[in-house]
């Protein structure tokens, strides 16, 4: 469905790449030395290794100056180039010569990188993230057992895929660097974490990106919709993490929702043993592991209040916590107070409550009380980075300076955030409730 959305794109496999840098001169204007030059007309190919992908219009504009020309859109457009899995340092120039920009950027499934940039006219700008680029490969013989619809996503594909959105995107140059040194965080969880492949539904994983320094940190999300504790193990998705984890790399686990559904799975008896086999599966390869308790459904009673649907699993990974000695985020405390905040109102914004006619092939009104908008994710997000500082992990240190002030208590309402949604959109419920 996503790569036929995209006009085409073929899902690559697990082809190889050899660069381990790329410099990238975009618009109508001479190349900068050093630089490959992009047009717009310029599509992505397998043999090429690079280019725009179809269907998402994309105006070239010249400058007489090296690195002064540009492309945009009225709309947002996608760049992808072929590359290894690892971390990249990646560079972009923004701005015109002439007008303002404004520009939000996404990777692969719509995982945030940079959020509102605004150049000033005349005033280009570099910016720079960390992004981690996946493959599905654990060796020759294995690897992981992915979904059909995995096959669709743009990740696992030896591809990084930019969104370039916002209301007036303007991307000058383009440079990507492999770093080897970066601290990877591995995101281990269901469709509450994962990078959500389309709109209107999302995830606090797709969203922590934005919130660290570049070089130092590279959020790898191996999340996936419908998983357990469980089903993670067996489809081989820890087995992929361990097998590229680096010592003092972090591995945060978070299941909880789908393991309640298993009726031979109790709390304190299962659930526990197999949290304590990931947390030494990980230290055993010098990895550091952290439990973050599933957050909460949006259930509420007669007063307001937060009814408890997870039965006593979130205080079950407080115990092996404690047992473990493991570091712990309580967000299911932490979106109590979030939800409670926001009411039972207000609430239905951060899940995807969305009225028939609303959205393109919304013919039902869609009632989803687990997973989440943007503006939900990007919340969870926030007490995600609340809850790093509260444990003191060595990673609060390389939290951006300008990290927005947030209290669960008192949340930002939805109508004083905006945040530009992307063009793949699809109606069908994530796997697992």
């Amino acid at each position: 469905m996503l790569r036929s959305i995209l006009a085409g794109v073929l899902f690559l496999g697990l082809g190889t790449a050899s660069a381990q840098s790329y410099r990238f001169d975009f618009g109508a204007g001479p190349v900068a030395r050093g630089y490959t030059k992009v047009t717009p007309d310029m599509l992505y190919t397998t043999e090429l290794g690079y280019g725009f992908l179809p269907g998402f219009p994309v105006q070239g504009f010249y400058a007489v100056r090296y690195l002064r020309d540009y492309v945009t859109s009225s709309q947002p457009f996608f760049f992808s180039v072929k590359l290894p899995e690892g971390n990249y340092d990646v560079k972009v120039l923004l701005g015109d010569e002439k007008d303002a920009s404004y520009t939000t950027i996404k990777v692969e499934n719509r995982r945030l990188m940079l959020e509102k940039v605004e150049t000033k006219p005349r005033k280009l700008v570099w910016k720079e993230f960390t992004v981690n680029v996946k493959s599905a490969r654990i060796s020759d013989q294995d690897s992981v057992r992915l979904k059909p619809r995995e096959k669709e996503y743009l990740h696992w594909d030896n591809q990084l895929t930019f969104e370039f959105t916002d209301a007036l995107p303007k991307v000058a140059a383009l440079e990507i660097r492999r770093n080897a040194k970066a601290q990877t965080v591995f995101l281990a969880g269901n469709s509450t974490v994962v990078d959500q492949a389309q709109e209107p539904y999302a995830a606090w994983g797709q969203m922590i990106p934005r919130f660290f320094k570049p070089e130092k940190i590279a959020i790898a999300n191996h999340a996936e919709s419908g998983e357990s504790l469980r089903s993670f193990w067996a489809e081989k998705r820890l087995e992929k993490i361990l097998s590229v984890l680096k010592p003092n790399d972090y591995v945060f686990i978070e299941f909880a929702h789908n393991d309640q559904k298993q009726k031979d799975l109790q709390p304190f008896v299962g659930y526990k043993e197999l949290l304590k086999r990931y947390i030494q599966s990980v230290r055993e390869k010098g990895g550091k592991p952290v439990l973050v308790t599933s957050m909460h459904r949006r259930n509420f009673d007669n007063a307001g209040k937060i009814i408890n649907t997870l039965g006593d699993f979130p205080e079950a990974m407080r115990q092996v916590a404690k047992e473990e000695n493991t570091p712990l985020i309580d967000l299911n405390a932490l979106s109590k107070t979030l939800w409670e905040a926001l009411g039972p109102k207000e609430s239905e914004k951060a899940f995807v409550h969305v009225t028939a006619g609303s959205l393109p092939g919304v013919t039902k009104d869609i009632h989803d009380n687990t997973h989440f908008s943007n503006y939900g994710a990007y919340l969870l997000a926030q007490c995600i980075v609340n809850g790093i500082k509260s444990a003191q992990l060595d990673l609060a240190k390389e939290l951006v300076e300008d990290l927005p002030a947030f209290d669960p208590a008192h949340p930002p309402l939805a109508e004083k955030w905006q945040f530009p949604a992307s063009p793949l959109m699809e109606h069908v419920k994530p796997d697992g409730n």
